[in-house]
């Protein structure tokens, strides 16, 4: 198994894991703070200038909706920061391939993150929005994959804990998702993308927990074809709320919804039920 290389820092306040958790929780507030930026049609703020704003220089914003805007950039620049030391930590410190891949691509992708950042706000188009977006979650993606390889060996049972927040947080998603698009609270949108963003994270972290056994039989095979397509598809989902929609396409998004809710709960009943078994007793 492709494991990380553990040092006497390991538990220290700046040691690499925490850091890493920080960056993805640094990761998770940004991409909140820039869907609360766009319900609240903040991106046409700072006087549609970028990298300025509209205050004092063009450096402070004037007022509170380009301060949205301006207070989304300021998180930005510490977070991309912070990803590009823990890639280049993750080399230098020997991790394992995995860990250093998935950091070296989410930070090869900031790039154009910026730049999609920038498209929103000189033109601001549903073209750029949804790049942004995507792109945002392709990020956030990486980086939980690099926390939980690096967290997983200070779980007693982490495909247990994966499987508990994931049946924790797919319920109220996907019982939430038909009122989303119906009533577009401000609140409701924030609670809701909180929530998803939450149990893709768990279901990211299911997915590979359960795909670091040392030989897959078949209900670990289940899990983690379940929990990874549960993980995809409520991407799409949250992605396909950032789209205008018909009645027809909200219709659909609901159905996708649903079927998170099937995979993931599925993955979920296969893990409480199997994880504890050993390799011989369980059904193939």
């Amino acid at each position: 198994m492709d494991s990380d290389t553990s040092g006497p820092d390991e538990d220290g306040l700046f040691s690499f894991p925490r850091l890493l958790t920080v960056a993805a929780g640094l990761t998770f507030s940004l991409i909140l703070i820039g869907i609360y930026t766009a319900v609240a049609g903040a991106g046409l703020t700072c006087e549609g200038r970028w990298p300025l704003c509209d205050g004092w220089l063009g450096l402070f914003p004037a007022n509170w909706p380009s301060f949205i805007e301006w207070f989304h950039r300021l998180i930005a620049l510490p977070t991309g920061f912070l990803l590009l030391g823990l890639a280049v930590s993750a080399w230098r410190g020997g991790r394992s391939k995995r860990v250093r891949y998935a950091l070296t691509a989410a930070v090869a992708i900031l790039p154009s993150q910026i730049v999609l950042g920038g498209l929103t706000v000189l033109e601001y188009e549903v073209l750029y929005l949804t790049a942004h977006f995507l792109t945002a979650i392709l990020i956030f993606a990486l980086v939980i994959a690099a926390t939980a390889w690096s967290l997983e060996s200070r779980f007693e049972r982490p495909p247990r804990l994966a499987a508990l927040a994931v049946g924790a947080l797919v319920p109220p998603f996907v019982v939430a998702t038909p009122f989303v698009i119906s009533i577009g609270s401000m609140r409701l949108h924030m609670l809701y993308y909180g929530v998803g963003l939450l149990a893709f994270s768990a279901l990211i972290a299911l997915a590979l927990w359960v795909r670091d056994g040392a030989e897959l039989d078949g209900t670990e095979r289940r899990i983690a074809a379940a929990a990874g397509a549960g993980t995809v598809v409520l991407g799409l989902t949250m992605l396909q709320l950032r789209l205008p929609a018909s009645p027809t396409e909200m219709a659909q998004v609901s159905g996708s919804a649903a079927l998170v809710a099937v995979l993931s709960l599925l993955a979920v009943w296969w893990t409480l039920r199997f994880v504890e078994m050993t390799p011989a007793d369980r059904p193939l």
